[in-house]
């Protein structure tokens, strides 16, 4: 019989309305209570444990079993789990009568009767039964699953090598462990410091907590090799905005998106270019790169060149990506369509507007991903998306990793196009040459020429290590490759 998380059992002295029976039989649902010098009474177990002067003076308090629901369990292989289930049928009907969610209405086979058979009859009844049915199990090990099984619950049951976890922290107070992570979280919008600061912000909060010295902190070194572990990826005593961007890095999305077709799934955004342009009144100033990247082909399918992104500007992306990018004079022959990756001929017969063109494919978005910027916020941006049929998605604020696609994108275009051009300025002051202001000669469309046929000569056919062939991925494409792959796919 069981109340609450006591077990009784055939022999437990019991207290009942002041008087000390033992509990000599069960029938049923009666339990027969026996005194010295009285007859035996027997009262339903149900009234019996309902009965506020009911005690159990000697019962023993029953271990909580785990039935399946630990994350660990779950881990497992398939066929280890099936193994772990059949065998615990088998081990539950030996301590309990019967196996584990069996109805309520199963009576314990005459072997396994908890009444009739004490535990080691119970256990070479199951011991000659398993052997029966070709499991090679001895006795001794039987009884070990079982006390492994109250133990441990149905993790008991596995091969223990395939659960084994190494500590990550050793033999290091577990309150240690704790403070320390609370503390890497506070950090996280703080100026950078040391490893040192960091231990004594732990020995603070322990003693806070707990008290003066009662919490024994780790060597220096051992503290030293617990930083490195559990602050792995944080950037705990290195890049302060780097550790920002990381602590608003959202836990994670629901599924990965992986788009199969061209302008299916798009990012822009728009982020200030490391050169010194002439501007049209003769100052001498930045610009700002705004620019969309095909994440399924990671093409660039329009970018620009303003002081100030605006809303217009952000709208005539939208236009520049669906219109045919002319090859200009000047340009090359091998930077038309006709001499490049793209299925030129099949693309022409459907849009004429293609001769001529250069080799930078047209991509109609379906969905942009943007962030909060005033550019994209505006109604000029959001009419512009809904009168061509495009789903709008903005990201979580601060949240650059929602779109690291552009974010990398315009990172490659500071080092792979902008430290070429005369008037580069460095992407920090330290690494700013002398005067390198003075040194801009071209203007706004200028700059914009040379950024349109660098994307069409170079970005276009660029090896790009996140495109491969799903049947030879040891072949990197380039975006115009890619872009004619899965048109074949898509149409």
């Amino acid at each position: 019989m069981k109340n609450g998380t006591l077990s009784v059992r055939l022999g437990n002295r019991i207290l009942f309305h002041g008087i000390e029976y033992r509990l000599t039989g069960l029938d049923g649902d009666v339990a027969i209570l026996t005194v010295t010098g009285e007859p035996p009474i027997a009262v339903k177990i149900g009234s019996l444990f309902a009965d506020q002067s009911f005690k159990v003076l000697d019962a023993t308090a029953v271990r909580r079993r785990v039935v399946g629901q630990s994350r660990v369990f779950d881990s497992l292989p398939d066929d280890v789990k099936v193994k772990a289930r059949w065998m615990e049928q088998h081990i539950t009907e030996v301590l309990d009568g019967v196996a584990s969610g069996s109805a309520p209405e199963v009576f314990p086979r005459p072997a396994y009767d908890v009444r009739l058979k004490s535990l080691r009859q119970r256990e070479l009844a199951k011991h000659a039964e398993l052997l029966e049915l070709g499991e090679d199990l001895s006795l001794s090990k039987l009884q070990r699953l079982g006390r492994a099984y109250l133990e441990q619950g149905i993790l008991g049951l596995v091969d223990q090598r395939l659960i084994r976890q190494v500590p990550i922290a050793g033999q290091t107070d577990q309150r240690v462990l704790d403070a320390l992570l609370e503390v890497l979280e506070q950090n996280a919008l703080e100026s950078s410091g040391t490893t040192g600061r960091l231990m004594r912000q732990v020995r603070k909060l322990l003693d806070t907590e707990y008290g003066d010295g009662v919490v024994p902190m780790p060597s220096s070194s051992t503290f030293h090799r617990l930083v490195g572990r559990l602050a792995e990826g944080r950037h705990a005593t290195g890049s302060a905005r780097t550790r920002r961007t990381l602590a608003q890095q959202p836990s994670g999305p629901f599924r990965a998106v992986y788009p199969v077709r061209p302008g299916e799934l798009v990012q822009i955004d728009s982020t200030p270019l490391d050169i010194a342009v002439e501007l049209d009144d003769g100052v001498i100033g930045r610009v700002e790169l705004t620019a969309m990247v095909d994440i399924a082909t990671r093409s660039l399918p329009a970018a620009v060149i303003r002081p100030t992104t605006k809303a217009a500007d952000a709208a005539l992306l939208l236009a520049r990506c669906m219109t045919p990018e002319l090859n200009r004079p000047g340009w090359a022959e091998a930077a038309s369509m006709a001499a490049s990756a793209l299925p030129y001929r099949a693309m022409k017969s459907i849009d004429e507007r293609l001769a001529g063109a250069a080799a930078k494919p047209v991509i109609v978005p379906e969905t942009i991903v943007c962030d909060h910027g005033k550019a994209y916020i505006s109604d000029t941006f959001k009419n512009a998306c809904r009168s061509l049929g495009i789903s709008l998605q903005r990201a979580h604020p601060d949240t650059p990793t929602d779109k690291p696609v552009i974010e990398r994108t315009l990172q490659s275009i500071g080092t792979l196009f902008a430290q070429y051009v005369t008037g580069y300025l460095g992407s920090s002051v330290e690494r700013r040459g002398k005067n390198a202001e003075q040194r801009a000669v071209f203007s706004l469309l200028e700059i914009q020429d040379l950024l349109d046929e660098w994307i069409v000569t170079g970005w276009q056919n660029r090896p790009h290590d996140g495109l491969r062939d799903p049947f030879t991925p040891f072949r990197v494409l380039t975006p115009n490759e890619k872009y004619a792959a899965l048109l074949l796919l898509a149409g």
